[in-house]
């Protein structure tokens, strides 16, 4: 039987241990991959290749990197004799001309138990809702958002000391998995898909800076659970003596003391902030400018006292019903 000419989308490093999956099956032939363009990163804007692209390079798989996927793409897939097009953290809807041109229905793998968490950020949230499970779904494209008809899910743990980092981590390796189980029911023809429960749906949204927030009047464990979340971006801070204080570290501790949300409980080898159900741990902080530090280091140089009350900011929800 012919290999299965095969294209994938997609531009996050979480992607990798599927195209090494698809490069390895004797069932396929990976022909290009897509990625978005390379994009300036950093504090200097430095020009960065898009990871996934490095690894087709490396790999001598051709890449096309269009700002978004038009016509043009949709007539190269035919002419390529594109049989199944797989995709996974790629960034764009795809329009109905890319979706018809391969000979199979194009698949997605999607960061999350749908049809919860439909969106752009499934990995953050699941941490910042303080969520014990989540997993990746392969599931039909349709026009509408992360709303295809799922195949098969692979489920995979949250720790309680999970990243996005992490978390993503252990998502990727959980692709190839979904794809070996799949693939001998797809050339089989006897792949079945189940419509998601329209009444669990929930969506996850683009973060901004804005969701570095932190409210102290919410609890601790959820202070905690965003700040692992956001680590990366956009980070979480609160203010103080001028300056926007960004969290490196932090947990959540059951002790209650009756302070108001905000009252510095202790800041010595740690700064301890009163919440509105338990305390709020720091264990390493950062100044605009300055170096992420422990937070014994960090409060030799900036000294906030015990008693003080640190201002809230309003945390805008990560997930919604609609």
């Amino acid at each position: 039987m012919p290999r299965l000419k095969t294209v994938f989308m997609g531009s996050d490093p979480i992607v990798l241990p599927l195209l090494a999956a698809v490069l390895a099956s004797p069932e396929m032939e990976l022909c290009v991959v897509f990625a978005q363009p390379d994009r300036p990163h950093g504090r200097g804007m430095k020009m960065m290749e898009n990871p996934v692209k490095a690894w087709a390079a490396a790999h001598g798989i051709a890449v096309r990197q269009p700002e978004k996927p038009t016509a043009d793409d949709a007539a190269f897939l035919r002419e390529t004799g594109c049989d199944l097009l797989l995709v996974m953290a790629y960034g764009h809807l795809l329009k109905n001309d890319i979706l018809s041109a391969p000979r199979l229905p194009p698949l997605n793998f999607h960061a999350s138990l749908l049809p919860e968490l439909r969106g752009a950020s499934p990995i953050e949230t699941a941490i910042a809702t303080g969520r014990s499970e989540t997993g990746v779904s392969l599931m039909k494209i349709v026009k509408k958002m992360d709303a295809g008809a799922v195949a098969d899910v692979e489920k995979v743990p949250v720790s309680p000391d999970d990243d996005r980092a992490s978390l993503a981590e252990k998502l990727g390796a959980a692709c190839p998995k979904l794809l070996a189980r799949a693939l001998p029911k797809l050339l089989g023809g006897g792949l079945d898909f189940a419509e998601q429960d329209e009444s669990k749906v929930s969506f996850c949204r683009i973060m901004d800076k804005d969701d570095s927030n932190l409210d102290f009047s919410a609890s601790a464990s959820e202070l905690a659970c965003r700040s692992r979340a956001l680590k990366v971006w956009p980070g979480t801070a609160f203010d103080y003596a001028g300056s926007r204080i960004r969290i490196g570290a932090a947990l959540a501790l059951d002790e209650t003391t009756g302070a108001a949300p905000g009252t510095v409980l202790a800041a010595r080898k740690t700064l301890d902030i009163a919440t509105g159900n338990g305390t709020f741990r720091i264990l390493s902080m950062q100044r605009p400018g300055g170096k992420m530090l422990p937070t014994h280091e960090f409060l030799n140089g900036l000294k906030i006292a015990p008693g003080e009350l640190l201002a809230s900011r309003p945390m805008a929800p990560l997930e919604r019903r609609q």
